[in-house]
Formats: structure tokens, C-alpha cells, sequence
């Protein structure tokens, strides 16, 4: 007797393709929405890294009769020469006691980290946004030497007075020569802290957490320095080139002739972040004017920021 078996009937190749064309579709249209989670994460932990520095600048303060934290300072202890750069003091107040206590404070030579330590060869974390591709895991590309920063302060605070020590060759220093409590547009119309690539590979240039950065009045301005300011502008502030000459570059590419160093660049694609001093955070976008910007950097212009600067 004859048996019968009815065949299965598998997928036809169009059918096949029609199934393959919805999956990629749905792909599609998911991946830029699990893009923009990812962006957002990372904007949310580069927003906390900033607020973490700025309690950082109060809790120094706090426990330096007010005083912001100096850019350049030879405050090792036992040691004249330049070494208390501005990122290295604001460890022990963002948890980072061990890294700040590394340095040979006998060497005279302590503030590089290169033969007595393993200080500069540290990347931090609070120092790094997630969005920031420009660094190789902390590092300026092709050097495992420095580690870098995606921060850098403002000069137009932070550098405002400058001299010499009287000993040691007349070596520099740079701090501020307001308080955390007399900056005279206030604590919440002045910016301290931004955002700066890491790295800027196109012009050779790397923003150094540890480097001795800049110091007006010994070494000069350092491509080297995480710091934003008047670029070579020499020591006399009257001589300084206003912010308004280097607004926010948003969108530009890490390691392009788009993300130059004298500006403030950003991984976020549409917004740089930037801290207050007042200890908050926002997000600068592409429509902010250049006099604004300008006023938000210059801490004694006397000009407030409208409310939706």
C-alpha cells in the first residue's frame, strides 16, 4: 500500500528577504535610540564628574581659609619648585588620597612623576568623559607616559596672579586672586571647569592632568596644560585675548583640524558642559553667543548672564 507524505514547505528565498529587510529595519530604527541612551549615560556621568570637582573647589576651600585652588604652587612639602598643579591638589577631595600622597616630596624633581613615581602614569577617572574617544584608555595616543584629562580650569580664574619663589632659580606660580566667596560676578555667572578634548592628535597637542601646565611667569604657556585661557598672551591680564575668540567648537571630531586646542570641544554631539562655580553644571549648545560665553568666563567684567544663557 501506497503511502502518501505530505511535504513540508519550508521559506521561499523572497519570503526569506522580506523577513531579512524587517529585521534590518527594525535594527534601524532601534540603534539610534539605544545611540542616544548611550550618549545620554555618558553626558550623565561627564555631568557628575564635573559636580564632583566642584565640590571638590568648596571642600578645598572649606579647608584653605577659602582659597580656590591654586594652578601652579610649589607645595610639596620640602620643595620650592612648582609642583602643586592644580588637578594634583584636588585629589585628596575627590577620593584619591593614595595618587596625591605618591610623589617624592625630597626629589627636586618630584612635580614631573617621571623617575620617582608612577603619579602622572595614572589615569583618573573623574577626570575623563565617557564621550571623549580623542585618548587611548586615559593616555595621549602612542604615550603611556602622561595620562590626560578631558577637563581643563579656567585661566581667566584660576591664573590671575603670578610671581616668583626666592629661591630655586626664581621659579613660578600662578593662582587666583579671588576667594571661593568674593569672585565679584558671582559664583553662579562664572564658569571653572570645562570640557576639552583629551587629546588633540592633529596638532600635537595633549591636555596632561599631571603636567606643571602654566605658569606665566617661568615656563610660559604649555601645550601641555589642561587649562583654557589666553593663549600666549603673556602675563599682563590687560594684554589677555577675551574668550569670545575661542568659543565652544560643538560637533567638531576628536583628533581633526575641526576640535582645535584653544577652544573647548566636547564627544557630546550637540552640547559642552561646563561647571559653575556655584558647584552646578549645564550644557552650552551651539546657540550661545560669543559675548555671553565671554562674559561666563571673565569672573570680574562686572556683566551677568541673562537667565537663559
Amino acid at each position: 500500500m501506497l503511502k502518501w507524505f505530505r511535504r513540508k514547505r519550508g521559506f521561499t528565498l523572497i519570503e526569506l528577504l522580506v523577513v531579512i529587510a524587517i529585521i534590518a529595519i527594525l535594527i534601524g530604527l532601534l540603534l539610534p535610540a539605544v545611540q542616544k541612551v548611550r550618549e545620554a549615560a555618558a553626558r550623565m556621568t561627564c555631568s557628575n564628574n564635573l559636580k564632583q570637582m566642584g565640590t571638590a573647589i568648596h571642600n578645598y576651600a572649606s579647608a584653605n581659609q577659602d582659597k580656590l585652588i591654586p594652578a601652579v604652587w610649589g607645595g610639596l612639602q620640602g620643595n620650592t619648585y612648582p609642583g602643586a598643579l592644580f588637578f594634583y591638589s584636588m585629589l585628596p577631595y575627590i577620593e584619591q588620597d593614595n595618587l596625591y600622597r605618591g610623589p617624592d616630596t625630597s626629589s627636586y624633581y618630584s612635580w614631573r612623576w617621571v623617575d620617582v613615581g608612577q603619579g602622572n602614569k595614572m589615569p583618573v577617572k573623574t577626570y575623563l568623559c565617557p564621550s571623549d574617544s580623542s585618548h587611548a584608555n586615559g593616555f595621549r595616543p602612542g604615550d603611556t607616559a602622561w595620562a590626560v584629562s578631558s577637563y581643563s580650569r579656567n585661566f581667566y580664574l584660576f591664573d590671575t596672579t603670578a610671581g616668583t619663589t626666592s629661591s630655586s632659580g626664581g621659579y613660578g606660580y600662578t593662582y587666583s586672586q579671588y576667594t571661593i566667596g568674593n569672585i565679584p560676578d558671582g559664583t553662579s555667572n562664572t564658569i571653572g571647569i570645562m570640557e576639552r578634548y583629551a587629546a588633540n592628535s592633529a596638532y600635537g597637542w595633549a591636555s596632561l592632568w599631571a603636567h606643571h601646565g602654566q605658569d606665566r611667569y617661568h615656563w610660559g604657556y604649555a601645550q601641555w596644560a589642561p587649562t583654557y585661557g589666553p593663549w600666549q598672551a603673556g602675563s599682563n591680564p590687560a594684554n589677555w585675548t577675551s574668550a569670545a575668540s575661542y568659543p565652544p567648537l560643538i560637533g567638531s571630531r576628536p583628533n581633526t583640524s575641526q576640535a582645535h586646542p584653544y577652544y573647548p570641544t566636547s564627544g557630546h554631539s550637540t552640547t559642552i558642559q561646563v561647571l559653575l562655580m556655584d558647584g552646578s553644571v549645564r550644557g552650552v549648545t551651539g546657540g550661545m553667543s560669543t559675548t555671553n560665553w565671554s562674559y561666563a568666563c571673565a569672573p570680574a567684567d562686572g556683566n551677568v548672564l541673562p537667565g537663559n544663557w
